[in-house]
């Protein structure tokens, strides 16, 4: 009897543990503690009322104004498994794009839930994405709601291009300063979420034959010769004027934008993901990237 008992006792503890570290599927409709370690899915939570459930974000997620007063675990692809640990989550989010490697096994072996959720790089993704989250959170109506003011958004933003009845296409290029590595680099050229951005507000890309996102050529970005660059906030501010940032920043004085001064800042979470605001985003552009057709139809 005794022996059976220990053989009941070990089974109830192999099906506990596989409980607590088997990553069970949660019901997003009840208030839980969520970590999120993706921006974009910050500022979906948020858009989609359940933004009180976030106890703590990667420090990318600084969309809306309320997620910068949650606690920050680290940046997303170089993420502390104790941090995240350390808040007692229910659920962790991310949207497969976190690291190091191991920080997911980590995690999951003590004993959090997990869940993925995609990308936003293109519009039929973000529409995806907000379904998919109405879904789970139990706010589908609010998800379509969203989706609506995303497309109702970039269709008035198109017909805004279209009144200024442009002639030429200006060359634009996206300059970041990647805060993991302590680097500008040239974040367009790629045909991501930025060179669509450009596309919308009525400019082409300029072409960067630099090597990718870790680093920027000064001769590259010369041959490019943007005629306007967009710098994003945290690189922009860190210089602390337009003209610090052309002559500090590599190449940026040789080109068309540094010469005659069109460098403009904008916010880097609006040009690397595509949401309920991008029609918003894209007028913003289009206004600081064509300033004189715009004020001639105020």
């Amino acid at each position: 009897m005794k022996k059976l008992t220990l053989i009941a006792l070990a089974f109830s503890f192999i099906f506990i543990s596989c409980g607590r570290f088997g990553n069970k599927e949660m019901d997003g409709t009840k208030d839980m503690r969520i970590v999120c370690l993706s921006k974009h899915l910050t500022e979906y939570v948020f858009a989609l009322g359940k933004g009180h459930n976030i106890v703590a974000v990667d420090l990318t997620s600084t969309y809306p104004d309320s997620a910068k007063l949650l606690k920050t675990v680290g940046y997303h692809r170089a993420l502390n498994p104790e941090g995240i640990i350390a808040m007692n989550p229910d659920l962790v989010i991310h949207s497969n794009d976190i690291g190091p490697e191991n920080v997911l096994p980590q995690i999951i072996k003590a004993g959090l839930n997990v869940k993925a959720f995609g990308g936003a790089n293109t519009i039929d993704s973000a529409r995806i994405l907000l379904k998919q989250l109405g879904k789970f959170f139990g706010v589908e109506n609010v998800a379509d709601s969203l989706i609506k003011k995303m497309d109702d958004g970039i269709a008035k933003a198109a017909d805004t291009l279209k009144a200024l009845n442009l002639t030429d296409s200006l060359k634009v290029m996206i300059i970041h300063f990647g805060q993991r590595n302590n680097t500008y680099f040239v974040m367009s050229g790629r045909n991501g979420v930025g060179d669509k951005m450009i596309r919308l507000a009525g400019c082409t890309p300029a072409t960067y034959n630099g090597k990718g996102a870790r680093g920027m050529s000064a001769e590259a970005v010369a041959l490019a010769n943007p005629d306007i660059i967009i710098a994003t906030d945290f690189g922009y501010d860190r210089m602390g004027s337009m003209d610090k940032f052309i002559s500090s920043v590599p190449g940026v004085a040789l080109t068309n934008a540094g010469k005659n001064k069109r460098i403009v800042r904008f916010e880097e979470h609006d040009l690397i993901y595509f949401g309920p605001r991008t029609g918003d985003n894209v007028i913003k552009l289009i206004n600081l990237l064509h300033p004189s057709a715009s004020a001639q139809k105020k």
